[in-house]
């Protein structure tokens, strides 16, 4: 993997723009069904974000360009599965991946409207998750709802850990970098990400201890 990034790395401190277009189609890549599972989307998004510090990427654009990858990943993902409904789960090369797409169908019926938010920080199953929702019949507007926003905390969730990282690199050895942009952004954005992590944890150990309460007999 280093052998991969090292060469693209160096080579997007020299062309910026082409740093923002590798973050958009990692994210883009990442949310596309089968190729999500091959693709190392986050690792490409967490490496080119620790070009942020030094100034060769602005992480304004670094946030926007990995939001509308995974927003046309995902989007793209979903219409299929929407207009295919459920032959596109039985159809090649998902075929390849029975035991994915049947978690996909599981973690979707289990969680509801709620897979849709939960799968962005999930892999493998982020990739399967919103071409199921399009198949079982999820409707547009829900889709939408709740995919967006998961987006919009999966992207800083991604981004700043590399920002944050090299920021600190920087700082303790005393190298120069650009500054600290955004510098308080960090903060809301761990917060943000601790709630809703703890309520996804919340919600499923409530749904699985209602589960398995269900699953118990009855005297």
């Amino acid at each position: 993997m280093t052998s991969f990034l090292d060469p693209l790395i160096s080579f997007v401190s020299a062309h910026a723009w082409l740093g923002y277009l590798a973050l958009f189609l990692a994210a883009l890549l990442e949310a596309v069904p089968v190729v999500g599972s091959v693709i190392p989307g986050s690792t490409i998004i967490l490496a080119l974000s620790a070009l942020v510090p030094g100034g060769e990427l602005q992480l304004p654009w670094v946030l926007l360009a990995a939001a509308l990858g995974a927003v046309l990943g995902d989007g793209s993902a979903y219409w299929i599965g929407h207009r295919r409904q459920r032959e596109i789960l039985n159809t090649w090369p998902l075929t390849n991946y029975p035991r994915v797409v049947a978690e996909s169908e599981s973690f979707f019926n289990r969680f509801g409207t709620w897979a849709v938010f939960f799968a962005r920080f999930v892999p493998p199953i982020r990739a399967f998750v919103p071409v199921t929702a399009g198949a079982l019949g999820m409707a547009p507007t829900k889709f939408y709802a709740v995919n967006v926003p998961a987006i919009l905390l999966w992207a800083p969730a991604h981004v700043l850990p590399g920002v944050l990282a090299v920021s600190a690199f920087h700082q303790y050895f005393g190298v120069p970098h650009a500054g600290h942009p955004f510098k308080h952004v960090w903060i809301l954005t761990v917060v943000g990400v601790a709630i809703i992590v703890g309520a996804a944890i919340w919600t499923i150990r409530r749904r699985h201890g209602s589960a398995v309460a269900e699953a118990k007999p009855r005297a």
